[in-house]
């Protein structure tokens, strides 16, 4: 394992990377400990921010191509930044059942889910965690 193939990426790869793994593990926390505490709302509100850097740096992430300069994780893109609004405004409504089960589905969807895929070999997480120097370019 070595962390040189990520911190020779572009800039905005590591935000996104860095954002994402402190979301996870922030999440994972959150998942473990108690709700509804001023400590749980505290980080709650950094998941939030990250997970808005991490969705918002992906439109400037062009290594996957399938639409133009796009793919399918730019979607998921697109809907993070849609639901992390109306779960806090759940959260904020005393709505504790919709709350949890929307930052259910963006942890396991777009931190879980979405973090496995980065893992593909060809992928610079997959060189950080196993090795090799696959060329990361930009999309044509």
């Amino acid at each position: 394992m070595s962390l040189a193939p990520l911190l020779q990426a572009s800039w905005i790869i590591q935000i996104h990377a860095f954002a994402a793994i402190a979301a996870f593990l922030l999440g994972a926390s959150q998942l473990a400990l108690p709700k509804g505490t001023f400590r749980h709302r505290t980080v709650g509100w950094i998941w939030v921010t990250l997970m808005a850097i991490i969705a918002v740096s992906s439109f400037f992430i062009h290594t996957i191509c399938s639409f133009g300069g796009f793919s399918w994780i730019h979607a998921l893109s697109i809907l993070t930044l849609v639901t992390l609004p109306m779960a806090v405004a759940h959260a904020r409504a005393h709505r504790v059942a919709q709350h949890k089960r929307l930052m259910l589905i963006l942890f396991f969807a777009a931190l879980v889910i979405a973090g496995i895929f980065t893992f593909v070999p060809g992928r610079i997480m997959h060189d950080v965690a196993f090795g090799g120097d696959a060329p990361h370019g930009m999309c044509a």
